[in-house]
């Protein structure tokens, strides 16, 4: 397996590119993230239980958000009460390795070509040389405790006070001058050959009140964040506890107890031991027996006020740290494993460990994740290019698009076309049953056409423009069906274009365009209804033309005389004047055969006509006109209809930079020389 340097260097590096890709773990984005997969240790207590297991310049360091009166920085003032308000602002700190001798500095993402190496002759370690990188989830509030919170990566007797500035006005120019809470890392590297391996998340101090200026729910507000943190199974917590204080009472550990009741993740961290009542030793606690975990607590001593106050460096310190245990005839048995040195090692092979066991998921997740980005991708689409040609070929190509799906809604493989036939094959067929001929071809309207017809003159055998008059008058019904046909299938019509718009894909993103392909198919469609419509009239209105051969058909009457006697070869001849009811009921019934027959050819004559009319044509020739209008523009006004949904262009931006920093962290894991 690699090597510690390669392992948590690959973290660091993979932490990096997370902070420069914007993945800040953010709780509920839809974006999949990267940084809450990766191992790391959390620093959990209360606001006044800030401790220092040592700078950075020689082992690890870090706190809960507080200001002690032992910490190793010089305090602010008043302390505690203002050094916490939730302005956190996520500073993350990645040290590297260079070589022996070598000048070191610093550099800030924000300012990628500005290098700091104001650090002073302190900046130096006795531990073996490694990366380390420390995220601090820290809450700024004023100028006096922005000096305290930045000395955690620079203490203020090894210079650096330029860097220190930096993080200041970097902290206010991301979250201004109010008390709030910013998810976004200000991201420091630190260039020396002497650094430590470990990544550490110093989250805020738990607090039981809110002091002037904050909220009234800052304190569930605060404990929900740390919760947020520690609650991942991925997250080792350091859970801090001062010893003059009852371990019970340990928000910390009371926390820790809630998301790792096994005590798996967490380790035990004593402070202030040095600070307890004569007489008094916190034995029970660092031996397990007041509370057990599955990793051995461990206790530290930091400088105490008097000794910051003499300028004592930290080698010095860690140095009186150990003497204290050694010398203490509570602690000495415990020597070995107690200080801030024992702890940085044991978290850093505990890091290892997790790291090595957490390094296959993270490669599968990474692959896995790196798939459904490059699909979204494709289905978002690229970025719409500047050039005015490809601008118009990649218009004509959405078009294509969603005429390719318009078409398969028509012709089968979508749902939505198969309306148009059941237009054809209930509706229209109910609305002829529907046509009131039984009335119209009653005895007494036929009687009154036929008499209308006539005029003063009686017809001789059959009345000519009484059929006329009848068969024209009863084929104007099917016009209201035939216009209805048209007016249905018009709508099925107009609502694929809808549909087809909404799932062609590569057009969801550019919503002028869909505005501007919708409103040219529409006015297509309706220059089709209006020809449709014309059409199916038109095909009523030839029938009602009658041929010499229909009166030749039509069955004569020779007894239907005056009186209704009986015609005779030998009889003198009559004059014909009125039939009777029987005459008009034969022609009701030859004019209602008549009238079925063309019904029965309209029945498939206007189909044909709307499909040919309608249907066909949409097509054929649906965007033709919408095409004249593309090819009149100017090429100025092409991004004009490329223009995207906000949503959408922000969507895919994210998706790149998300999938930008997958293929890093996949690189980075691919680079590390992993050995056995």
């Amino acid at each position: 397996m690699a090597s510690m340097e390669g392992l948590i260097g690959l973290m660091n590096r993979i932490q990096r590119a997370c902070t420069a890709l914007g993945d800040h773990g953010d709780h509920g984005a839809d974006l999949p993230t990267l940084w809450e997969s990766l191992p790391t240790i959390a620093v959990v207590g209360g606001q006044d239980y800030f401790f220092l297991v040592l700078p950075f310049h020689s082992l690890i360091f870090g706190g809960c958000g507080g200001v002690d009166k032992r910490n190793d920085r010089v305090r602010a003032s008043p302390p505690c009460s203002r050094a916490l308000l939730p302005k956190t602002s996520f500073p993350v700190a990645l040290l590297h390795q260079i070589e022996k001798g070598a000048h070191e500095y610093a550099e800030f993402l924000h300012l990628p070509k500005t290098r700091f190496s104001d650090f002073g002759a302190n900046f130096k370690s006795i531990l073996p040389s490694c990366t380390f990188t420390y995220t601090l989830s820290f809450a700024i509030s004023e100028p006096s405790t922005k000096l305290i919170v930045t000395a955690l990566f620079f203490p203020l007797y090894c210079g650096a006070a330029l860097v220190r500035q930096e993080i200041a006005d970097e902290t206010d120019r991301m979250t201004g001058k109010t008390k709030q809470i910013s998810p976004v890392p200000i991201h420091l590297s630190i260039y020396s050959p002497n650094v430590v391996n470990l990544t550490l998340i110093d989250l805020p101090g738990l607090t039981k009140v809110a002091v002037e200026g904050q909220p009234e729910s800052v304190v569930q507000d605060i404990e929900n964040m740390v919760r947020s943190y520690v609650d991942k199974p991925n997250c080792i917590i350091l859970a801090i506890s001062p010893a003059n204080q009852d371990i019970a009472t340990s928000d910390a550990i009371k926390l820790s107890k809630e998301v790792d009741p096994s005590g798996e993740r967490t380790f035990g961290v004593l402070t202030k031991l040095d600070l307890m009542d004569k007489g008094t030793n916190a034995l029970d606690v660092l031996e397990g027996r007041a509370y057990r975990l599955q990793f051995p607590w461990v206790g530290i001593v930091n400088r105490s006020q008097a000794d910051i106050n003499r300028k004592v460096d930290m080698i010095a310190a860690r140095e009186k740290e150990r003497e204290y245990f050694e010398s203490s005839p509570d602690y000495a048995h415990l020597a070995s494993r107690m200080g801030s040195v024992y702890l940085a090692k044991l978290l850093s092979q505990h890091l290892e460990a997790v790291i090595k066991a957490r390094i296959p998921s993270i490669t599968s997740l990474i692959n896995k994740t790196i798939d459904e980005l490059e699909s979204e991708l494709d289905t978002i689409g690229k970025a719409v290019a500047a050039d005015p040609g490809a601008q118009l070929y990649t218009i004509l190509e959405l078009c294509r698009a969603f005429d390719r799906v318009f078409k398969e809604h028509l012709d089968g493989g979508r749902s939505g076309g198969d309306k148009i036939y059941g237009v054809f094959d209930n509706k229209l067929p109910a609305a002829f049953r529907k046509l009131p001929f039984d009335r119209y071809l009653s005895v007494q309207n036929v009687k009154k056409v036929v008499s209308e017809a006539d005029g003063y003159q009686p017809h001789l055998i059959a009345p000519e423009q009484g059929y006329r008059r009848l068969v024209e008058a009863g084929l104007a019904y099917f016009k209201g069906p035939a216009e209805a046909t048209v007016d249905a299938v018009h709508v099925v019509l107009r609502d694929l274009v809808r549909k087809s718009i909404g799932e062609t894909e590569p057009l969801r993103r550019f919503p002028t365009l869909q505005a501007a392909i919708a409103t040219a198919a529409n006015e297509a469609l309706e220059n089709f209804r209006e020809d449709g419509r014309c059409t199916t009239l038109r095909l009523v209105d030839m029938e009602a033309y009658l041929t010499v051969e229909f009166f030749r058909k039509l069955p004569q009457d020779p007894d239907s005389k005056v009186g209704n006697h009986p015609a005779s070869s030998e009889a003198a001849p009559v004059t014909v004047d009125r039939y009777g009811d029987g005459h008009y009921r034969t022609i009701a019934s030859n004019v209602s055969q008549y009238i079925k027959m063309v019904g029965d050819e309209l029945l498939h004559k206007i189909p044909k006509a709307v499909v040919h009319c309608q249907v066909r044509e949409a097509k054929k020739s649906l965007l033709n006109h919408f095409y004249v209008q593309i090819g009149k523009k100017e090429a100025s006004q092409f991004g004009h209809l490329l223009d995207e949904d906000p949503a959408m262009l922000e969507r895919r931006q994210q998706c790149w930079k998300r999938l930008e920093l997958y293929k890093s962290a996949r690189d980075e894991i691919d680079s590390v020389a992993w050995t056995r």
